[in-house]
C-alpha cells in the first residue's frame, strides 16, 4: 500500500515538473533526465550566460566611459550588480532547487535560494524607486537637481537600498525557519512571508514609482508644450538639454514598465494563493517564477535600444 501511495505521488510530481522524481519520499532530481529536462535546462543555463554577460557589459560600460561617471548611471550600476548577482547566484541556485522541488520539501538550501531571491528582486525595485526619483528631480526641477541629486546623495540612496533588500530578504528567511518549528503554521510567519514581505519589497515601491513617473509625464508634457511655443534662441540649449532628460525618463520609465510586466503576476500569484481554496498549478508558479528572474536578462537589451554608450562598448567587444 505505501509503495502504492509513492507510485502516485511521483506520478503525480512527474508531470508537475520533468526532471525531479521521488526517491524514498525525497523529491530529487531524475538520475536520467528526460529530453524535455535537457531542453528545460540547456534554455535556463542560456538565460543565465545572456543575464550574466548582458549585465556584466552595463558594468565594464559605465566603469570603461568616465563621461559615464554620473550620479544617474551610479543608480544604473547598481541596478546592474543585483541583475548580474541574479545570473550568478539565484539562476543555479533555482535551477538545482526548483520552486516545486521547495514545495515538496523545504530544505536549507531552498531557504537560502528564497532569501537571495527576494533581497536582488527587492533590491533591483529599490533602485528603479531610487531611479525614478532622480529622474524626477531632473525633469521636473531640472534647475536644483545638481545640489540635490550628487554622488554622495546617491551613494546613500544606494546603500539604503541594498541594505534594505537584505533586511528584507533575511526577515523572510528567519520567518521560514520559525514557521518549521511551529506545530501549526505561525500566523505572523505566514504574515511575513505572503503579505508584509511583498507589500515592502514591491507594492509600496510600485505605487511610488507610478506617482513619480505620473508627475513626470505631466511635466514633460508641460514642458513640451512650452518649448514649442518658445522660438527665442537662448532657449535652445535649455530645450537640448530638456529633450536629453526626457529620453532618459523614457528609457528608464521602460525599464519599470519591463520589471512591472516581469514581476507582478508573481506577486499577484503568491499574496492571493493563502487566501484562495483552489490551489494554483505548480508549472503555473514555476513558469511566473521563471519570467521574473528573466527580468534580470531583459535590461541590458532595453539599454542597448536606447543608449547609444551601451552600444559602443558592444562593438568594443565584438
Amino acid at each position: 500500500m505505501e509503495q502504492e501511495v509513492t507510485a502516485n505521488r511521483t506520478d503525480v510530481l512527474t508531470d508537475i515538473h520533468p526532471c525531479y522524481q521521488i526517491d524514498d519520499f525525497s523529491y530529487v532530481l531524475t538520475r536520467t533526465p528526460s529530453v524535455i529536462c535537457i531542453i528545460l535546462y540547456t534554455f535556463l543555463l542560456l538565460l543565465s550566460v545572456v543575464t550574466t554577460s548582458g549585465n556584466l557589459l552595463v558594468i565594464i560600460s559605465i566603469f570603461y566611459f568616465k563621461q559615464l561617471h554620473t550620479p544617474t548611471n551610479s543608480l544604473i550600476l547598481s541596478l546592474a550588480v543585483a541583475d548580474l548577482l541574479v545570473g550568478v547566484l539565484v539562476f543555479p541556485f533555482s535551477m538545482v532547487f526548483s520552486l516545486s522541488s521547495c514545495l515538496y520539501h523545504e530544505n536549507i538550501f531552498c531557504k537560502v535560494r528564497g532569501s537571495f531571491d527576494i533581497t536582488l528582486s527587492t533590491c533591483s525595485i529599490l533602485n528603479l524607486c531610487c531611479i525614478s526619483i532622480d529622474r524626477y528631480y531632473a525633469v521636473c526641477q531640472p534647475l536644483t537637481y545638481r545640489s540635490k541629486i550628487n554622488h554622495h546623495v546617491v551613494m546613500i540612496m544606494i546603500l539604503l537600498s541594498w541594505s534594505g533588500s537584505a533586511l528584507i530578504g533575511i526577515g523572510v528567511m528567519i520567518a521560514g525557519l520559525s514557521n518549521d518549528k511551529c506545530e501549526e503554521r505561525c500566523l505572523i510567519d505566514v504574515l511575513m512571508a505572503n503579505t508584509i514581505g511583498p507589500i515592502l519589497s514591491f507594492y509600496v515601491p510600485v505605487i511610488i514609482m507610478l506617482c513619480i513617473y505620473l508627475k513626470i509625464f505631466l511635466v514633460a508634457q508641460k514642458q513640451a508644450r512650452s518649448i514649442q511655443n518658445t522660438t527665442c534662441q537662448s532657449l535652445k540649449s535649455r530645450a537640448t538639454v530638456s529633450k536629453m532628460e526626457r529620453k532618459a525618463t523614457k528609457t528608464l520609465a521602460t525599464v519599470l514598465g519591463v520589471f512591472l510586466l516581469c514581476w507582478t503576476p508573481f506577486f499577484l500569484c503568491m499574496t492571493f494563493l493563502p487566501f484562495t481554496n483552489n490551489s494554483v498549478p505548480v508549472p503555473v508558479i514555476e513558469t511566473l517564477n521563471w519570467l521574473t528572474l528573466s527580468n534580470s536578462m531583459l535590461n541590458p537589451f532595453i539599454y542597448a535600444f536606447f543608449y547609444s554608450w551601451f552600444r559602443s562598448i558592444l562593438k568594443l567587444c565584438s
